[in-house]
């Protein structure tokens, strides 16, 4: 059973010197698959050409919540045209993301990044298509628009809620992920959740180069080679074998990913 990052912007720029080496090193400690989501339009190519030149990388295409006073509804078509052609033409599209709200950084462009984000929810429906969602300090926003706008489920990227916000989740078909912030022994709230929480609604995720765990500390690169230590501090919490993690959160990935499964299927069967 092989790990899943379920959220790793392997297209940044901080990757640039050693791209190659960095999605080689993951492969090598474990993990066996990588779900890059775009941000924004200028990135949407550069994701797809990941995936070719990395067969144990797979993509979401969508517009981040921060990106929006960028972008113009022309954005939404040419989102809408490539994910109807890539999907007749590859298998490793495997969801609409990274969208979402983010109310931390400003609410003065609310009314935008609403627009942009039930745009996009409303594309994902009509290809039935999983989300990969951006929630930070907007889950009851964002639960209130996942009502409203029925999709197939999919993943609370860097879920940082309250037990009660991570239930709706879950009653709407969604994952949680976790990842590095649930590796400092501050992070009380998150800790608890992971501990606690079902084990069958959590994956995990590194949002490499972002969110560096405990042990690399906070100025560092974040890195999808450090997903088996924070698989480690998830199985330590939960007082259960790592081995336990990686099939639970790999089969949940998959569960909540139908495209992934097929890829995961394929990667197998190469090997």
């Amino acid at each position: 059973m092989m790990l899943i990052d379920t959220h790793c912007h392997l297209d940044a720029a901080e990757f640039d010197a050693d791209r190659d080496m960095v999605a080689n090193l993951a492969k090598q400690t474990g993990v066996g698959v990588i779900v890059v989501p775009s941000v924004e339009p200028n990135n949407f190519q550069q994701v797809i050409d990941l995936s070719v030149q990395h067969p144990h990388c797979c993509y979401a295409l969508g517009l981040h919540p921060m990106y929006v006073d960028v972008a113009s509804p022309s954005d939404i078509k040419r989102l809408h045209a490539l994910i109807q052609q890539q999907l007749s033409t590859d298998n490793k599209l495997i969801a609409v993301g990274e969208i979402g709200l983010d109310f931390f950084v400003t609410q003065q462009n609310r009314e935008t990044q609403e627009y942009f984000f039930t745009e996009q929810l409303k594309i994902a429906n009509e290809f039935n298509l999983p989300v990969i969602l951006h929630v930070r300090r907007a889950i009851d926003e964002i639960l209130k628009h996942l009502r409203r706008y029925k999709v197939t489920g999919g993943i609370a990227h860097a879920f940082n809620g309250s037990r009660q916000q991570a239930d709706e989740f879950i009653k709407l078909g969604f994952k949680l992920g976790f990842g590095g912030a649930m590796t400092y022994p501050r992070a009380l709230k998150i800790r608890e959740l992971a501990k606690t929480l079902p084990l069958e609604s959590i994956v995990l995720e590194t949002d490499a180069p972002d969110i560096p765990p405990q042990w690399i500390g906070t100025k560092a690169r974040n890195s999808p080679a450090e997903l088996m230590k924070i698989a480690e501090i998830l199985a330590d919490l939960r007082g259960i074998h790592v081995a336990q993690i990686i099939e639970n959160t790999s089969k949940n990935a998959k569960q909540i990913l139908p495209n992934l499964a097929t890829l995961c299927t394929r990667l197998e069967v190469l090997h």
